[in-house]
């Protein structure tokens, strides 16, 4: 879900799986197919770097206009998801593809996190300065 806050703002929210617990750790798989990260889909437990997974999924669907790992049957988007198995259109800017390669990384512990999101030069070249 992508919600305008107060002052005009996006955000990105989904509390359809929200959970409160005392671990960082969860065991069970639940999230659109298309936006499953590969610890998920191999049965492991996961962490807030399924989020940063999110993130790479919804800037490359934002960009090409279907998510990366899209296919016919739910199975061949497992493999796919599993393989890292994507391209990209050649209008994607090798800013943005280096952007989506660091958050699309199997190793969750790899994967680029929201401050170094923030810090992106993709990013900041597309950040409005006031």
């Amino acid at each position: 879900n992508i919600l305008i806050g107060a002052d005009n703002e996006l955000k990105l929210a989904d509390f359809g799986w929200s959970v409160h617990a005392p671990s960082n750790n969860r065991q069970t798989m639940c999230g659109t197919l298309d936006y499953l990260p590969p610890e998920m889909v191999k049965g492991d437990s996961h962490d807030k770097a399924v989020d940063y997974w999110a993130l790479g999924i919804l800037c490359y669907e934002f960009l090409v206009g279907r998510p990366p790992f899209e296919s016919s049957n739910q199975s061949e988007t497992y493999t796919k998801i599993k393989n890292l198995s994507y391209t990209f259109p050649s209008h994607i800017s090798k800013g943005a593809r280096d952007l989506i390669r660091k958050l699309l990384v199997l190793e969750p512990s790899q994967r680029m996190n929201f401050d170094g999101v923030m810090e992106h030069e993709w990013i900041l070249l597309h950040v409005k300065s006031s």
